[in-house]
């Protein structure tokens, strides 16, 4: 872990120093194509230890919306500025500073809002042992979760509830959002949670490396018996 926490704090600030022109750029961007608010989104979230750290990104949606957490592809709150952000992860490099003053890591799971952390339970909770990162297992593989759930009402009407355990919702008289909702937190965390705590017995600062790569090139890898 020694190289791990060496990792973070030389090439994030490398990546700082060499990314800086970027930042700049988008955070200009921001603040002309949605005008009225931050060029950046900062938001409290659980971090090591379930203590509470604020994350940075850029921002993304409309300011002064309502709603949830939970967003999808084509959501009215995101503009179409930060839909391109979003797609190409470019809303992430905020977090470059989040990992160099030791709050995240460049891999580990994705720090969630409170609420989420506190329904881990049993081993679940070996996650909060865990420094929080950019990317890791669960963001490979929900790289683009924003667009897979909007297409949630689809995809709850393939899902074999009775080989889940779980009780059926009226989804007829659920909106969209409310189904998304639904399937990220009964579906997507679960699923999250289970490879994050793959990660956490399985540590390897060789596969840290590959994951780091596969996000930037946007490719995939196989990890804990599946592709990422």
């Amino acid at each position: 872990m020694i190289l791990k926490w060496l990792f973070d704090r030389v090439v994030s600030f490398i990546g700082l120093l060499l990314l800086w022109p970027v930042l700049l750029v988008v955070a200009i961007l921001v603040k002309m194509k949605m005008p009225g608010g931050p060029a950046f989104f900062v938001q409290k979230r659980v971090g090591k230890g379930g203590k509470l750290f604020m994350c940075h990104k850029f921002r993304t949606m409309t300011v002064n919306h309502n709603g949830s957490t939970v967003s999808v592809a084509g959501d009215y709150r995101i503009t179409p500025l930060g839909a391109k952000l979003r797609h190409y992860k470019l809303d992430e490099l905020p977090g470059l500073w989040d990992v160099l003053i030791g709050n995240m890591s460049f891999v580990g799971p994705r720090p969630d809002v409170p609420g989420y952390a506190d329904k881990l339970v049993g081993e679940d909770r070996n996650v909060l042992k865990l420094r929080p990162g950019i990317t890791g297992p669960a963001t490979l593989k929900y790289r683009l979760e924003d667009e897979y759930l909007a297409n949630a009402r689809t995809l709850v009407s393939g899902f074999k509830f009775l080989d889940s355990g779980k009780e059926k919702p009226d989804f007829d008289k659920m909106t969209d959002q409310e189904i998304a909702v639904w399937y990220n937190d009964n579906v997507i965390y679960p699923d999250k949670v289970r490879l994050n705590c793959y990660y956490y017995r399985h540590y390897s600062f060789n596969k840290d490396i590959q994951m780091i790569l596969c996000t930037v090139l946007g490719k995939k890898m196989k990890y804990a018996g599946e592709i990422i």
